[in-house]
């Protein structure tokens, strides 16, 4: 008996690295400014919400705009206030420090298949 709870343990710990891993790839990306290791992540459309533009894009569309945002914005670092879950959906809220200020941004995931992918990021000047 003592081993089943050992096993189911050891289950349960491994499914829920494996949920959060997606996002913390996400967070390692976003602290080195790496749009196209976020854009691994990418849904169909992913929705890109800037100072600047805000708007639903392709997953091409959307990882030029996250580089030029990058680009415009270099990234000295990226701390996470706040990361979790919720109804299979992941979440990261954190300031994006760059070389022209700091954004308050927030990131969410959504669970499709097997996979959790990128719906949404904003950035907001704080």
């Amino acid at each position: 008996m003592k081993r089943i709870f050992t096993l189911l343990f050891v289950g349960l710990s491994l499914t829920a690295f494996t949920f959060f891993a997606s996002i913390d790839e996400v967070i390692s990306a976003m602290k080195a400014g790496n749009a196209s290791d976020v854009a691994r992540f990418f849904d169909n459309t992913v929705e890109i919400n800037t100072p600047e533009k805000s708007n639903s894009y392709s997953r091409s569309q959307a990882e030029l705009v996250l580089k030029d945002f990058f680009n415009t914005n270099a990234v000295k670092s990226f701390e996470v206030m706040h990361k979790g879950e919720n109804s299979g959906s992941q979440y990261c809220i954190g300031t994006l420090v760059t070389r022209n200020g700091s954004f308050r941004t927030t990131i969410f995931m959504k669970q499709k298949g097997d996979k959790q992918l990128l719906q949404e990021i904003t950035f907001e000047s704080k």
